[in-house]
This record gives C-alpha cells, sequence and structure tokens, in this order.
C-alpha cells in the first residue's frame, strides 16, 4: 500500500532533443483500475524505443537513422502526429520506461489482493483487442505511462511475478530487450542453425546472442574489433566486424536490428530458403531490394513487433532457471535520465544502461 499522493519521475513533454525531458516532484500517484497493479518501481532501462518515442523517429516522414536529432532535436516539422510508435498522436505530459521491474503495492478491482508484494516485470510489448476484434499492440512508456517513475500502474496480466536472485537493476534489463530478441528468435523458428546478429553489442543484441545460443545456434556476431572479446565471453561463436563485408551465402538466419546501407549485403549473406528477421533500423529504415533475388532464391523477409504472450513468459522462465546473464554496462539515477541517453546515443558500452529509480 502506498498513502503518498505524489511522486517523482521524469516526464517526457513533447517530440524533440534532451531539453523534452523534464524531472517532477509532484506527479500524481496513479490509481490501478479494474484489472490493474500499482507496482512501486525498482529500477528501469534505457531503450532505443524511448529515444525513438521521443524524437518522433517513428513518423514515416523521418528517414535518417535512430541517431539523427537523438540528443539536440529538430524543429518538429517531421514528426507530427504520426511521430509515435503506434502512428497514433501521444498524449503529453508522458512518462515514458519500457522496462520495470518492481513489487506490487495495490491491486484494483478484479485482482487477487494476494498480489501484493508480489516482485514484478512489466511485459514490454502489449497486446488489446478492439471492438472490431482486431488486436493491437503498443509498447510500455509510449501508448501508456511508463517506468521512468516511482509508481506505475500495468494490467494485472502484464505484470508477472518474477522469482530470481538478481538485483532489481539485473532484472530490468531484460523485458524490453530480451522479448524483443526472443520474439524474433520465435518468428523464424531458429534451431541449431548459423545465424548472425547485427548491432550484436546492443541490449537486443546482446539478448540476441545469448538466446540463439541456447537453441544451440552457431552465433555470428556483427561488432567492433572492440567489443567482439566480450561477445564471444556471452556465447559469440565468431564476430565480423562491422565495417567488413558479410560472406555471401553463409547464413540460415540474419537478425537485424541495424538496417541502412548494410541490407544489400545481409540479404546477399543469406543461404538459399534463408530468413532475414528485423525489429530495428538504427541504421536508417530506407533501404534496397532487389526483388529477384528475394524470388530466386525463396528467401523470406520477416518483421517482429507483435508478441504472443508465450514470448514474455518463456522469458520468466528461462530468468527463473539462471539461463540468462544480465548485461548491464552503467547504472544511472532516474533523476540523471538525460545523461544516461547521451551515454547510450555513444554506443560505446555492450548490453544495457540501466535507471534507479527506487532504493
Amino acid at each position: 500500500m502506498t498513502d503518498r499522493a505524489t511522486m517523482r519521475g521524469m516526464v517526457l513533454t513533447g517530440h524533440g532533443g534532451l531539453e523534452k525531458l523534464e524531472w517532477r516532484e509532484d506527479l500524481a500517484v496513479p490509481e490501478p483500475g479494474a484489472g490493474e497493479v500499482l507496482i512501486k518501481v525498482g529500477a528501469a532501462a534505457v531503450n532505443n524505443t524511448d529515444i525513438n518515442t521521443r524524437t518522433g523517429w517513428y513518423s514515416k516522414a523521418v528517414r535518417g537513422d535512430t541517431a539523427s536529432a537523438a540528443t539536440q532535436g529538430d524543429d518538429g516539422s517531421q514528426t507530427g502526429a504520426e511521430g509515435s510508435w503506434s502512428g497514433e498522436a501521444l498524449a503529453f505530459p508522458l512518462i515514458q520506461g519500457a522496462d520495470c521491474c518492481g513489487r506490487i503495492v495495490t491491486v484494483g478491482a478484479g485482482v487477487d489482493a494476494a498480489r501484493i508484494g508480489e516482485r514484478v516485470l512489466v511485459r514490454t510489448m502489449q497486446s488489446r483487442a478492439k471492438p472490431d476484434g482486431s488486436v493491437v499492440t503498443f509498447t510500455f512508456g509510449s501508448e501508456c505511462n511508463g517506468g521512468f517513475a516511482e509508481y506505475a500502474v500495468a494490467a494485472s496480466g502484464d505484470a508477472l511475478k518474477v522469482s530470481s536472485d538478481l538485483t532489481d537493476i539485473e532484472l530490468a534489463g531484460f523485458p524490453c530487450a530480451f522479448s524483443t530478441a526472443e520474439a524474433m528468435i520465435q518468428r523464424c523458428g531458429l534451431g541449431s542453425e548459423n545465424v548472425l546478429i547485427t548491432g550484436a553489442s546492443g541490449g537486443v543484441g546482446s539478448a540476441a546472442i545469448q538466446l540463439a545460443k541456447r537453441r544451440g545456434a552457431h552465433v555470428t556476431a556483427v561488432t567492433t574489433a572492440a567489443k567482439a572479446e566480450a561477445l564471444r565471453e556471452l556465447g559469440a561463436d565468431e564476430t565480423i566486424d562491422r565495417d567488413a563485408v558479410i560472406p555471401t551465402t553463409a547464413f540460415d538466419v540474419i537478425l537485424d536490428l541495424v538496417g541502412g546501407p548494410q541490407f544489400p549485403g545481409l540479404i546477399e549473406g543469406l543461404r538459399d530458403r534463408g530468413r532475414y528477421v528485423t525489429s530495428g533500423a538504427i541504421a536508417g529504415p530506407i533501404v534496397e531490394l532487389d526483388l529477384r533475388t528475394l524470388y530466386l532464391r525463396d528467401l523470406t523477409l520477416l518483421g517482429s513487433t507483435y508478441q504472443p504472450a508465450s514470448v514474455f513468459e518463456d522469458l520468466i522462465g528461462y530468468i527463473e532457471a539462471d539461463e540468462l546473464q544480465p548485461v548491464m554496462a552503467a547504472v544511472y539515477p532516474l533523476s540523471e535520465l538525460r545523461s544516461a541517453q547521451d551515454a547510450f546515443l555513444r554506443k560505446s558500452h555492450i548490453g544495457k544502461i540501466g535507471i534507479r529509480v527506487s532504493e
């Protein structure tokens, strides 16, 4: 339970640069509605999706890489109402934070009070049925308030109990990155095959290395020479420098988080009947594809955003079985989120940058 009326947190006041992140100490503590729980947030983490939402990068009018305007912002002319992850206009101010680890302190109507006190991870990619029967998928901390405040509300079914000796900071590095990587792997049905992972030193990439290895894959990671040894320690069997030419017809599966000018070479790197899966485009969303290569070689191109409920449930199981290693490069207090995102954008780290929300 909490008898506090206000809380501290970081709010996004609009699309733009780091100046759009505003520290507040007078935010109203949310109340859980029917079927919801109130979580005291212990920790969160930095993700590309938080930054991309802040800058309005998801707008189709934006054609550059994700670092464009990520620090200084732009004039807002490209972002518009469609500049959110879902394509819908966001309501500002918004509490971002796609990652969230904490404990349930209050439950709404219809939720078993026995859940109070549970340590939970919040599902990042959430799905809801619309009146017409279709399903809409959205990101925690984008289409609803997220983990960048002392308290957060989530649907009870999206706050999954986790039993682990890991710290809140370590656990907070799992939800967004690892569920994204696991969804990509399940989407393409990766088995004991040769897989290439781009952006392998980032949160999703380093997660994909571990998750691919647990399925028996032979992992080749695209990275820099300075990070190669650390990725081999995580499980990569081989590494390729990110400026090197990708070997042709060498891989059954490519998990791509980068896109941009590298894309044609990645496609050439697939074996006949190979599968390409993407859930990011940090080097740029606009790429060149020769359709003759696609159909003459029977390739499969897959996008990965929607996550069946089983993806996050499986991830919790892997964590509780101690099958995954948290990779936390640095930790910042929530009040220093601007500095944390600035460090994240420099891309000199491996894994995740954690955010300490509560002591």
